[in-house]
């Protein structure tokens, strides 16, 4: 039999709770969640993973609650920023003194309690057996911005974070373009295939990715290297690289779009942006263009056997070099006189 409460003692509760602070409700909240679905144990009506689209083993499931949460395996969660399959080490890291203050006790919480489901196809007789844990996908974004969080007030010092916050910048970046693609879909009445809605991501992904690459190839460095007998330094690159880049690089880049040629000089000109490399600047003519003529300088220097093969590949291709008023920053130490390694030949 309901026993009907007393509307006093009802609404003096009501009182309390909202004479409390706003963090304090949502804990309450957070634990009267729990505490109703403990032990509950959903089931996933689909199966999916990120290893053939991502190259990453990552189990994803869509829960069959009201919501039809979509979920990443707990594994797979950490794995998502950086950390290795083996082993829990987003619970530590979540805990530790570094992310203090950028892990909310709301996103604690969560990470703390994840979906218990039974995975697609498993037999009633063994349902145990065939659970998983997880969370929903949403807080992989969550925890994304607790890391860049933490890394702009400088708490994520130090190269073994390095991957995790260029995780970290690729999947909110990309997330956030994909979410605006699909939110116009979906108010257009458009629906997409699944096929489509991965591709759009990859793409995302890709494009975010790119912004971390290297642009120059270590391995055409090393050809250098080679093929003018430049010792490798200890820190830092032999000054001659800055001739080579110039002349071989930029240069014959210049020869199709005098823009690089006109930021070169402008460059030079401001005393404040002489520091920065030109391929920060160098979305005025596409990226594209430098990977792809990158990939050409490299094959010649792959192929030939003498430094002078190498420049009559650079003569024959690209019309010449070309030298610039760059004097060695300690010529007692250099290994070659810069006429004497680059020998000039007629403008373009």
């Amino acid at each position: 039999m309901k026993t009907e409460k007393d509307p006093k003692k009802v609404a003096a509760a009501v009182a309390r709770a909202k004479a409390l602070p706003a963090e304090k409700r949502r804990e309450i909240a957070r634990q009267g969640a729990a505490a109703r679905w403990k032990g509950k144990v959903y089931k996933a009506s689909h199966k999916g993973n990120f290893l053939n689209d991502f190259g990453i083993d990552i189990e994803c499931y869509v829960l069959d609650d009201p919501a039809k949460t979509p979920v990443i395996s707990q594994r797979g969660m950490g794995q998502a920023i950086g950390f290795s399959r083996r082993g829990s080490r987003l619970m530590v890291f979540v805990n530790s003194k570094t992310m203090d203050g950028y892990i909310g006790r709301d996103l604690r919480g969560k990470i703390e309690n994840p979906f218990v489901f039974q995975t697609p196809g498993a037999a009633a007789a063994s349902s145990v057996s065939a659970r998983a844990n997880g969370y929903d996908a949403t807080m992989l974004i969550d925890i994304c911005n607790a890391v860049l969080a933490a890394k702009a007030e400088g708490k994520l010092s130090g190269s073994r974070y390095d991957k995790m916050i260029q995780q970290a910048q690729i999947i909110t970046a990309a997330s956030a373009k994909n979410g605006i693609r699909q939110l116009v879909y979906a108010l257009a009445g458009y629906s997409p295939s699944t096929d489509e809605v991965i591709a759009a991501f990859k793409l995302y992904v890709q494009e975010e990715a790119r912004k971390y690459e290297p642009e120059f190839p270590n391995e055409l460095y090393m050809q250098w290297h080679r093929l003018y007998s430049l010792p490798v330094p200890v820190r830092g690159k032999p000054w001659q690289f800055k001739y080579l880049t110039v002349n071989h690089i930029y240069f014959p880049l210049a020869q199709s779009s005098g823009k690089i040629l006109t930021l070169l000089r402008a460059l030079k000109a401001r005393g404040g942006d002489q520091q920065k490399k030109l391929f920060q600047f160098l979305n005025e003519i596409g990226a594209r263009a430098l990977r792809m003529h990158l990939g050409r300088v490299l094959e010649m220097s792959e192929s030939s056997a003498t430094r002078h093969a190498y420049e009559q590949k650079i003569i024959e291709r690209f019309g010449g070099q070309h030298e610039l008023e760059l004097l060695a920053p300690n010529p007692s130490n250099a290994f070659l006189q810069p006429s004497e390694q680059f020998p000039t030949v007629d403008p373009l």
